[in-house]
This record gives structure tokens, C-alpha cells and sequence, in this order.
């Protein structure tokens, strides 16, 4: 995860975010992990292929390369779904979520500061949700995160959103 709070503690003007934050999902492994990775698995599934081939099990060679082609198509999917981010605004006078799909239109959403409540509601078994809610419409957001980023996030924005609320 990755998480970058801005201009937490100040108020510019009207139309300058008092918290702005890109929240994006972690990746433990880098692109130059990921080429190392898959050149080991090709490395070894093609030495191990071809000691098979030479037995006389030539099939096998086959099902060894199948197999790093399917590892490679599963890290491309995670990379692709890793590419998905939030952005957070708060202003004077709104809190805006946006949801940017790696695929499709962004989804915003807008809230009245002064009436938005965030929670985070805990589930028993499951990772807990930040919710945003105002008016009777809640918003779910955050999904990539883990629960002690999601903790530590609403704890900004609360603080963000009580200071703006002082004012």
C-alpha cells in the first residue's frame, strides 16, 4: 500500500485540499524481482524438462513450459490490478473520493464535510471496512488496504475532517 498525506495541517484557500491522499495497493515484488523470478522458474522447469525429454518422457517438457507460462499470465493479472488507486480530497467544501479502475470510468464520489462521518467498522473474521457516510448513503472505500492502514488512514483523515469541523 501505498499512502501519501498532503497538506494535512494546513488550509491554503477555499479550493486547496486541507488532506489529500492517494491510497494504491502494495506490491512486495518489483519488476526486477518479477524477471528474476520467471527466469529462475524458466530455468529450472527447462532443465528439468529436458531431463525428462531425454528420458524418453517427452510430454512432460510440455507441461513444464505450460506451467511457467501460467505463472507468468498470473503475475501480469496481479500487476494490472496493482496499477487501481483512490485518490482523497478534503476542501472547505467537500470530501471527494475517487476510484481510478485500471479498466472503465472513475467513480467519484462527494461528501459535505461537515456532515460526513468516517468509521471503521470491524468485522468478526474479515478485514475491517472505512466507511464514509452522510445523508443515508455510505460508501465503502479502501478495499485494498490492509486493516492497520485502513486504521491508521482513518485516523488522519478523522483528524483532517475534526480540525476542518473547528473552523
Amino acid at each position: 500500500m501505498h499512502t501519501d498525506y498532503q497538506n494535512e495541517n494546513k488550509q491554503i484557500d477555499e479550493n486547496t485540499p486541507s488532506f489529500s491522499a492517494i491510497l494504491s495497493p502494495h506490491r512486495s515484488l518489483s519488476l526486477r524481482g518479477f524477471k528474476i523470478t520467471m527466469a529462475l522458474v524458466g530455468l529450472v522447469s527447462f532443465t528439468v524438462g529436458l531431463w525428462f525429454y531425454l528420458k524418453g518422457a517427452w510430454p512432460v517438457m510440455g507441461f513444464f513450459g505450460l506451467d511457467v507460462l501460467i505463472l507468468y499470465l498470473a503475475f501480469k493479472a496481479n500487476y494490472r490490478q496493482g496499477r487501481v488507486y483512490e485518490t482523497v480530497e478534503l476542501t472547505n467544501d467537500a470530501l471527494s473520493i475517487t476510484h481510478h479502475p485500471v479498466r472503465g470510468e472513475l467513480k467519484k464520489w462527494r461528501f459535505h464535510p461537515y456532515w460526513v462521518q468516517l468509521k471503521i467498522r470491524e468485522r468478526r473474521g474479515k478485514c475491517c471496512v472505512v466507511e464514509a457516510s452522510s445523508h443515508g448513503k455510505k460508501l465503502v472505500f479502501a478495499h485494498f488496504l490492509s486493516d492497520d492502514e485502513k486504521r491508521d488512514f482513518a485516523r488522519h483523515l478523522n483528524g483532517a475532517l475534526s480540525r476542518l469541523k473547528l473552523n
